[in-house]
């Protein structure tokens, strides 16, 4: 199969590399240097490009399947707009007008268009209701890629962790009340690639998340004894909202548990079942004074 992600980052090198050792073919398209020789030594073929370029998406090559993992981090709104909405419309177009059409779509996307539900439950049937303006363009992304002529699957990821994004220590010093929920990015990409390599999911939206989530103070608590360090300040949303910008209420105080059954049915197996079993390397790293 050969396979072009679009967007080899934290999640999308991963994935480029697990198909890469079983056998696939996979380019990556990144945007600097850098990024290419990282996908490079993930055995992945880079490919410099602007997806919010057409001149660039237009020359990229054919491939079976698409997986539109890029991201806009921290950029503005208007950024994330230019990528998420313009640049994988014109994806789309592109891929779905030619001789020989992708058979399949992946699209990265975030649990945050759920926005606040109080702390209750959330699944794949749970109707969508960004509160931040990132997220609800990341809503109109994935309304795009399932009008799409090209099989797609939307993966709602929960918060990514993982080698590099453990943020160990941000959690030994404070912690915010509320839930937790998390995928370790070997199971992000693990998902990915089930999707593809068992041809699952085709035309749904998939919750992709480990499906356990935590309470902050106690996983916080557990992780400061766990390290050998004392429990770590506890505040509450309105302590921490008096200390940041009004422009952060919405993620902060957003509460939500997500499921992952429909990910289960679907045959995956988590490396990682919550937090406690993935957080172990960086407990071990952190008892060696690795950080």
């Amino acid at each position: 199969m050969d396979v072009l992600v679009l967007g080899c980052g934290y999640v999308g090198r991963e994935l480029g590399r697990r198909l890469g050792d079983a056998g696939h073919d996979v380019i990556g398209v990144v945007r600097s240097e850098s990024s290419a020789v990282a996908a490079a030594e993930a055995g992945i073929e880079p490919i410099q490009g602007d997806l919010t370029d057409p001149g660039d998406v237009s020359a990229l090559p054919d491939a079976d399947a698409l997986v539109f993992a890029a991201s806009a981090g921290r950029g503005s709104v208007a950024e994330a707009r230019a990528l998420y909405a313009d640049g994988l419309r014109a994806v789309v177009s592109t891929f779905a007008a030619r001789e020989s059409p992708p058979d399949r779509l992946l699209f990265t996307s975030t649990t945050g268009v759920y926005g606040d539900h109080d702390g209750d439950w959330v699944d794949e049937s749970t109707p969508i209701a960004p509160q931040r303006p990132k997220a609800a363009v990341i809503a109109e992304a994935e309304a795009i890629v399932h009008r799409s002529d090209i099989a797609a699957t939307v993966a709602r990821f929960a918060g990514l962790y993982g080698p590099g994004r453990y943020r160990v220590e941000s959690y030994l010093d404070s912690v915010t009340a509320g839930w937790r929920n998390s995928v370790h990015r070997d199971d992000a990409a693990g998902a990915l690639a089930w999707f593809l390599t068992e041809d699952v999911g085709r035309g749904e939206t998939v919750l992709v998340t480990d499906g356990s989530p935590v309470d902050r103070w106690e996983f916080a608590d557990w992780l400061a004894e766990r390290c050998g360090v004392p429990e770590p300040e506890k505040l509450t949303v309105e302590e921490r909202l008096a200390e940041l910008p009004a422009s952060a209420a919405p993620r902060v105080a957003s509460r939500k548990r997500c499921r992952n059954d429909r990910l289960l049915e679907l045959g995956y197996e988590l490396a990682y079942p919550s937090v406690y079993e993935g957080y172990e390397p960086a407990i071990d790293a952190f008892r060696r004074g690795e950080h």
